[in-house]
């Protein structure tokens, strides 16, 4: 099969040749800049099968990245990965995948937190604080691991699998927790994207408080967007800002969750590191409120940052074992379904009340 090669993704390869050429040793004597191609290769193909396969009918309520993740997966568990493919496998894990989080700062500006107001602010903030304490206190009820829990906790109070892999640069999760997790929100977002609107209208709100609670709880910024349009535009708009606000509050809980791990000292004394590339989000955000770039430059600029963030989760879907995901069980996906229940209902009654 053939896989369309856009453009943007020919520019994109083009601007990172001259960052992995500068050579770096290894113990082989060969250049890093080398050692990463047969695995960047391999990711880049699973990236294009997954653009792809969105382009058929009844995929395209998926993200690229969810299907990127689902391929790596099934190429990793059958066919396998070479040796020789590692060092770019993780480079697309841990590099591109920092690069597109800071990237996803010109997706937001300051202006657009403000426009929903104290009150849709507060319910945001309220929400993804109250639905994260939440996950965390039921994974120790039900013993599920607490690394798994905090992706799972990320994913759902904050923005599905961006969340989850940053949060994973303070929890240093399995690859296989990280994949859980993608695929437990995956499966409860779609889930409230068909759902939400139907629900919407039996509990009778209005455009712009419909817009506002699907952009509170709702998990993934594309899930957000294909619910909310569905009720009308207004609340396309609402949800839209109001999830976007959602994602600009990605930095400070990674912070905290950073804090948290070093004051704890992590498993064994280890100290969790700081995740300084949020410090770069917050960066482009500010630039992008009071600079800002061209217009034209803006759908450039978001390809580029699903595109690095589906290359990343290719990679990790190659690294993950379906076996050790099977004998994780019952209880994580428990607590996802428990985890989005629970976000469903409180964005809700705050709607009800504070709208």
């Amino acid at each position: 099969m053939a896989f369309p090669i856009r453009p943007e993704l020919e520019n994109a390869v083009s601007a990172s040749e001259s960052f992995l050429s500068a050579p770096v040793a290894t113990k082989a004597g060969v250049s890093r800049a080398g050692g990463v191609w047969p695995g960047l290769v391999l990711v880049g193909v699973i990236t294009g099968a997954g653009y792809s396969l969105r382009e058929m009918p009844g995929l395209v309520i998926f993200s690229p990245m969810i299907l990127a993740v689902i391929i790596g997966m099934l190429f990793a568990n059958t066919v396998g990965v070479a040796a020789s493919a590692k060092d770019g496998i993780r480079f697309s894990q841990k590099t591109l995948l920092r690069l597109a989080i800071v990237l996803l700062g010109f997706q937001l500006t300051v202006d657009q937190t403000a426009s929903i107001g104290i009150s849709g602010f507060g319910l945001v903030a309220l929400t993804l604080a109250a639905t994260f304490l939440f996950t965390i206190g039921v994974a120790r009820l039900l013993g599920v691991e607490r690394r798994l829990a905090q992706l799972i906790a990320a994913g759902t109070s904050i923005c599905g699998a961006s969340a989850i892999v940053a949060a994973n640069t303070v929890t240093n999760a399995r690859d296989e927790d990280v994949a859980y997790a993608v695929a437990s929100i995956t499966l409860f977002g779609t889930v409230a994207m068909l759902a939400y609107p139907l629900l919407g209208a039996f509990a009778g709100l209005d455009q712009n408080a419909f817009g506002l609670w699907a952009g509170a709880s709702i998990h993934e910024v594309a899930q957000v967007i294909g619910a909310a349009f569905q009720y009308g535009p207004q609340a396309g708009e609402a949800g839209t800002v109001a999830k976007l606000t959602r994602v600009a509050l990605l930095a400070p809980m990674v912070f905290a969750m950073g804090f948290a791990a070093r004051r704890g000292g992590g498993e064994a004394g280890a100290r969790a590191p700081m995740p300084w590339f949020v410090l770069g989000f917050i960066a482009v955000v500010l630039w992008n409120s009071f600079v800002g770039i061209p217009d034209a430059l803006r759908p450039h600029v978001a390809f580029i940052t699903t595109l690095m963030l589906t290359m990343g989760l290719a990679a990790m879907g190659l690294n993950a074992n379906v076996s050790e995901i099977r004998s994780r069980g019952l209880r994580p996906l428990l607590l996802a379904l428990s985890a989005f229940v629970f976000i469903a209902v409180f964005s809700l009654v705050l709607v009800k009340f504070l709208v």
